[in-house]
């Protein structure tokens, strides 16, 4: 699918009303032998390959005993995964509906993660982590509700300013910092506006699944 197809789409009347209906009951979803929920009101990864995409990168890094964090985790399936390969996760979201759905999701599948309400960094206590793994919001316009908020990163994207002002002081040289990103999004933008932070993206997996080109990026401290 072209670049604007799925923003048009998503952003479309029809979508939005089909997208409320379709989760107005939790609704199953499963990947990598993980069988979790989704409740209504929190990000669907079932319209989208995100979430399958990052599952499927962070299988190759060494979690072992590492501290990981998840941005924005929405249903919990990434730290779900992280926490069953031993990695020691915190798992974050600004929506009260992800927290509960995380819980639940870690119980199904037998893993034991920390779990945290916050507004971005705003109720993480200030740690260095080896990893941070970021899905975000990138539509530019300002969410309606907490469920938007997983979708629309604020007009003139004050999620990422708000983002790379804070994301410096829980990383070190060491730690590895992944982003994912679509063509849908304004790629260029949000590249510099992370520049502006002293921050630079490097392009560490390209695909295109469904028509759609996405991108992991690490972040670096420049």
């Amino acid at each position: 699918m072209g670049s604007n197809g799925f923003k048009k789409r998503i952003l479309s009347p029809f979508l939005r009303r089909f997208a409320t209906y379709y989760f107005s009951k939790p609704r199953p979803f499963s990947y990598k032998g993980l069988k979790g929920i989704i409740l209504p009101g929190v990000f669907y990864p079932i319209f989208t390959i995100s979430t399958k995409l990052l599952m499927d990168f962070i299988e190759d890094l060494e979690l072992e005993r590492k501290s990981f964090l998840e941005l924005g985790c929405g249903t919990g399936m990434i730290s779900t995964l992280a926490a069953q390969r031993g990695a020691q996760v915190l798992a974050s979201d600004i929506n009260p509906i992800a927290i509960e759905n995380v819980r639940l999701n870690a119980t199904k599948n037998k893993v034991k993660l920390n779990v945290i309400l916050s507004d971005l960094f705003e109720g993480i206590p200030n740690q260095v982590f080896d990893y941070i793994i970021i899905n975000p919001p990138y539509y530019p316009k300002n969410p309606e509700s907490k469920a938007e908020e997983a979708w629309f990163c604020g007009a003139n994207f004050e999620y990422f300013e708000k983002l790379f002002t804070q994301l410096g002081d829980y990383f070190d040289s060491t730690s590895q910092v992944y982003m994912i990103l679509s063509e849908d999004c304004e790629l260029d933008h949000i590249a510099n506006m992370a520049n502006e932070k002293q921050l630079t993206f490097e392009q560490v997996f390209q695909t295109i699944k469904q028509g759609e080109e996405n991108y992991i990026f690490r972040i670096l401290k420049d």
